[in-house]
């Protein structure tokens, strides 16, 4: 099964509002494991960046000033995602935005029916724990330590790693089996060690050994046996 886990940076948090997305990060996964292939863009939002995006993730008017906007890698963007579930965290921000610009492409929505939320998956399966990013991370052992600010590519590679956590693990032990499976193995036949046979030894007493039990007995005075 064909997934793209995905994160976007942006201008704010309200496309409706005038914030604009600035950059996107996808990821492919086929049956939980990244394929190496990934779309990965940056778009100059035609605004000025808020500081308090900036400090996000860096992303300053001058280093926008010469990317690219959005309707000019709509195309190849939608054709990365195909028709493939799209997994994000707090999937209902991410997919605002990326339907936001795409409105203002002429592109359809992306239906919310391929959303795969990772948020409302890490509260159902920790309940009353943290449920950010980074948090996901120390908790399922995902190296973050190369992440100093937000980015839509890192995040989402992150995100995948957490993402696969979060919905079983790895399996480690069934590449092993597969391993095994394929080796050579050389089987030694089993030879039974040959054993010598006795007939069985007679369990009643004789009557020689019966004699000696009633001499034994007698030779105790019955006083004695007082328990």
């Amino acid at each position: 099964m064909r997934e793209i886990v995905f994160d976007t940076e942006t201008t704010g948090l309200d496309p409706q509002s005038g914030d604009r997305m600035v950059e996107i990060g996808c990821i492919e996964l086929v049956n939980r494991v990244a394929t190496g292939r990934t779309f990965h863009a940056y778009f100059n939002p035609d605004r000025t960046m808020p500081l308090a995006a900036e400090q996000v993730h860096g992303l300053s008017d001058s280093f926008l000033a010469d990317k690219k906007r959005f309707r000019e890698h709509a195309e190849d963007l939608l054709e990365f995602l195909g028709d493939s579930p799209l997994v994000a965290h707090n999937a209902q921000f991410d997919f605002g935005f990326l339907n936001y610009e795409l409105g203002v492409c002429g592109h359809p929505d992306v239906g919310l029916d391929r959303m795969i939320d990772t948020l409302a998956i890490a509260r159902r399966r920790h309940p009353g724990a943290k449920h950010s990013l980074d948090a996901l991370c120390a908790r399922y052992g995902v190296d973050r330590s190369h992440r100093v600010l937000h980015g839509a590519l890192l995040d989402a590679e992150l995100l995948a790693q957490v993402y696969v956590e979060l919905t079983g693990g790895r399996q480690i032990g069934l590449a092993l089996a597969a391993e095994i499976s394929s080796a050579t193995v050389e089987v030694t036949a089993f030879r039974p060690r040959k054993r010598e046979f006795r007939p069985a030894r007679p369990h009643s007493a004789s009557s020689a050994e019966l004699a000696r039990h009633k001499a034994f007995l007698e030779s105790f005075d019955s006083v004695g046996w007082t328990g």
